[in-house]
C-alpha cells in the first residue's frame, strides 16, 4: 500500500528530464545526512534592477528542479532563482517521500543563504511544493511565501480522490500545510485556479482560514490545476504577490 502510495504522489518516471542547462546556470549539489545526493540549479539575475533577492522554488510533484528555476527566472528575472530535484528525482538520488522532501528544504535554503548571501529570501511553492515551502518557513527565516495551487493538509486532498476509503488511517505521505502557517508571521501570498481539478476549492479555503498571515490572494479564472502556469494573468499576479510580501 505504501508503495502505491508512493508512486501516486510522486510519479518519478512520468517526470520529462531536464533540458540544456542555461549558459548563466549553476549546478549545485548536497548531501543529506541520510547519504543522499540532491542537485540543484542557482539562475542569477538578468535584470540590473536586482536587490538582492533569492527565490526558492520548490515544485509539484511532476516537475524537474531545473524546470521550476527556468519558470521562476522568467517571472522574476532580477532575483536569484535556486530549485533543486526532489529526492528521488533524477539526478538527486535517493528515495522520494514527504517526510524526505521537508527534511530537505533547509539543507537546501542554508546552502542558498550561505553562497548568495541575500537581502530577502522568498519561497515560491506550485502544489506540493507549496506544503514543502510552508513546512520550510516553520523551520528557517524566510520574509515571504508565495503558495500556488495550495492545500491545508495533503492527507485530506487524498482522501478527496477516494471519498469511499478511510484514507487517514493509511496515507504515508502528509504534508500538514495549515497547522505549519496558522502561527506564523511569514506574510503569505496565494494564487489558486478557479477550475483547479486536483486540490478541491474546499482544501484552499481549509487553508485560508488557518492561515492568519495571507497578504495576497488571488484565484485566476478558469484556469485548471496544471494550465495555470502558461497564462499572462497568472504570471503578472506572480509579481504582484511578491510586490505585496516586500519583494
Amino acid at each position: 500500500m505504501i508503495d502505491f502510495q508512493t508512486h501516486f504522489v510522486f510519479p518519478v518516471q512520468s517526470v520529462a528530464p531536464a533540458g540544456p542547462l542555461p549558459a548563466d546556470g549553476e549546478i549545485w549539489t548536497v548531501k543529506t545526512p541520510g547519504g543522499a545526493v540532491l542537485k540543484g540549479v542557482h539562475l542569477p539575475p538578468s535584470e540590473p534592477s536586482g536587490r538582492g533577492e533569492l527565490i526558492l522554488g520548490f515544485g509539484g510533484n511532476g516537475w524537474n528542479g531545473q524546470d521550476v528555476a527556468e519558470y521562476l527566472h522568467q517571472v522574476y528575472p532580477a532575483a536569484h532563482v535556486v530549485a533543486f530535484h526532489y529526492r528521488g528525482y533524477f539526478p538527486s538520488t535517493g528515495s522520494p517521500s514527504a517526510a524526505a522532501l521537508i527534511e530537505d528544504s533547509p539543507l537546501i535554503y542554508d546552502l542558498a543563504a550561505k553562497k548568495l548571501r541575500p537581502k530577502k529570501i522568498f519561497a515560491a511553492g506550485f502544489s506540493i511544493g507549496s506544503g514543502i515551502a510552508a513546512q520550510l518557513s516553520a523551520k528557517r527565516k524566510l520574509d515571504g511565501l508565495v503558495m500556488v495551487t495550495p492545500f491545508d493538509s495533503l492527507k485530506q486532498v487524498a482522501q478527496s480522490f477516494y471519498p469511499w476509503l478511510p484514507i487517514a488511517g493509511f496515507f504515508a505521505h502528509e504534508i500538514d500545510t495549515a497547522s505549519a502557517l496558522e502561527t506564523s508571521k511569514v506574510p503569505i501570498a496565494i494564487l489558486a485556479g478557479a477550475n483547479d481539478e486536483i486540490v478541491p476549492a474546499e482544501r484552499t479555503d481549509a487553508l485560508r482560514r488557518r492561515a492568519p498571515a495571507v497578504r495576497f490572494d488571488q484565484t485566476i479564472a478558469r484556469a485548471g490545476h496544471n494550465d495555470i502556469y502558461g497564462r499572462s494573468d497568472f504570471q503578472l499576479a506572480m509579481r504582484e504577490a511578491l510586490k505585496a510580501l516586500g519583494g
